[in-house]
């Protein structure tokens, strides 16, 4: 009986199976395949998977957000954008300034936070802008001062306005121009830019507006130092030659001095004289007692991470981009709005709402500490000594060129296989390697003493009452 039970019960093989699992066995799928049960993964699979899954789901949640924050602002500004203008009206227009980081070798970095953080915002209002960047430590501050001087000479008389070689219809005056350029305001991107933009502002407000030619100026100097003058030879005695005495006048016959001692006309040329005088009366050279209301500024706060010991600022930076949206957001929002607050300058007191707290360390206050804690990612960026040291590694090694360049142009020596396929440079592409090589330096040094942690930004009590600022919106100007 029992016998008959076993040969009667079916077999795995013989057990119904469903037509999917009939249909997928035939496409050669192992049967095994079909009897596994689901069970979780292993210890390490989890981890790797739970590690991975968190950090593509917090890249993909600040990537979102970051399009949702730019197109939260955009929306507030947009019906801007689609208000008319006249035939003659020009769009809204900014200044935007970036100076270079210290220490990195992208001087653009500043205004690529400017592109890809405010612009959005102000391309989607329709406002109009002009970067402008310094290749260099301190050469924003070098052209705002020589752009204020250029403002006083017209102002005062001493210079025409700067016109188009080809008049245009409907061309803006002077006027018109310095309209546009108040009503659009100022960006500065970073601390660093404030103080370079601080600078050249007392620099242009407060030196004289002669036209200097820093190039020439630094030429002149270098032309007196000695690096170029001839090796002194040795002082033979005029009077005697390989112990002959040398034929003078009073040991010569008469024709004999006509035809040894020509004639000679002394030298009537003045000699040149290489100080430079001003040409502006005294009285229109002196510094303004007032300054006029300038345009608006924008402060936005820009850090740049560089270095192997900010490392884990630059992870923490791309994974947390919508800071950066949010506040390049808020501040072209602030522009656009136009909300307007007067610059806090040093020791002044102002409410918290206004403006962020002075720092409790004894510094300037107000406006005058903007985005401080940033001068901290740049200390010891660059160092003087750095440039002391290639300075002295070129002069060492100038006197071998020079000599090289001497005797090859006077003929004393023929030029070397090597010299002949690849020629050293002459006295005069010395000349101007080295004009070139301080000009560098020495804007590097005075940049740096712009720009370095701890150095206090440039201020001048006439400009209380001449700058502003461009502040976040009240909630009743929101809506």
């Amino acid at each position: 009986m029992s016998s008959q039970n076993v040969d009667s019960a079916p077999k795995p093989s013989q057990v119904q199976k469903s037509g999917v699992r009939a249909a997928f066995e035939y496409t050669g799928i192992p049967p095994s395949w079909f009897d596994k049960r689901p069970k979780l993964p292993s210890r390490n699979w989890l981890i790797f998977l739970s590690v991975t899954s968190s950090i593509v789901a917090y890249y993909v949640y600040d990537r979102r957000e970051c399009r949702r924050i730019r197109a939260d602002y955009s929306s507030r500004v947009e019906h801007l954008a689609k208000e008319p203008l006249g035939t003659t009206d020009l769009p809204r227009k900014v200044t935007v300034y970036g100076a270079k980081w210290p220490g990195d070798e992208d001087h653009d970095k500043s205004l690529k936070f400017f592109r890809k953080y405010v612009k959005p915002i102000f391309v989607a209002a329709a406002v109009d802008y002009e970067m402008i960047s310094g290749r260099r430590s301190g050469d924003l501050a070098n052209r705002i001062a020589d752009e204020i001087k250029t403002r006083r000479r017209i102002d005062a008389g001493i210079e025409p306005p700067s016109q188009s070689p080809m008049p245009l219809p409907n061309q803006p005056t002077l006027e018109q121009k310095r309209k546009r350029e108040f009503e659009g305001g100022i960006v500065l991107v970073g601390r660093h830019t404030l103080k370079e933009f601080m600078s050249g502002l007392k620099r242009g407000w407060t030196e004289s507006m002669d036209r200097v030619d820093r190039e020439d100026m630094l030429a002149q100097e270098l032309a007196s130092d000695g690096r170029f003058d001839e090796p002194e030879e040795p002082v033979i005695d005029p009077e005697v030659v390989d112990g002959e005495p040398l034929p003078t006048r009073s040991r010569l016959l008469p024709s004999q001095n006509a035809v040894l001692f020509p004639l000679q006309m002394p030298s009537s040329s003045p000699s040149k004289s290489t100080q430079y005088t001003s040409n502006i009366p005294a009285h229109l050279d002196t510094p303004p007692s007032t300054i006029p209301t300038l345009p608006t500024l924008l402060l936005v706060p820009f850090t740049n991470h560089i270095g192997f010991r900010q490392v884990p600022n630059m992870l923490w930076g791309f994974f947390n981009e919508r800071h950066k949206v949010r506040a390049g957001s808020e501040a072209a929002y602030s522009l656009i709005m136009s909300h307007v607050r007067s610059f806090a300058a040093a020791n002044t007191i102002v409410t918290a709402s206004e403006i962020q707290e002075s720092q409790l360390d004894g510094r300037q206050g107000g406006d005058l500490d903007f985005d401080l804690p940033a001068e901290s990612y740049y200390d010891g960026a660059y160092t003087p000594s750095e440039t002391e040291k290639a300075r002295k590694t070129y002069y060492d090694a100038l006197p071998a060129k020079l000599s090289t360049a001497r005797a090859l142009a006077r003929g004393t020596r023929a030029p070397t296989k090597e010299e002949d396929s690849h020629p050293p440079p002459t006295e005069v592409e010395l000349r101007a390697e080295r004009l070139k090589k301080e000009m560098r330096w020495r804007g590097d040094e005075a940049g740096w003493e712009i720009v370095k942690p701890g150095q206090l930004v440039q201020w001048d009590e006439r400009f209380a009452d001449a700058l502003q600022v461009f502040d976040e919106p009240r909630a009743d100007d929101v809506g």
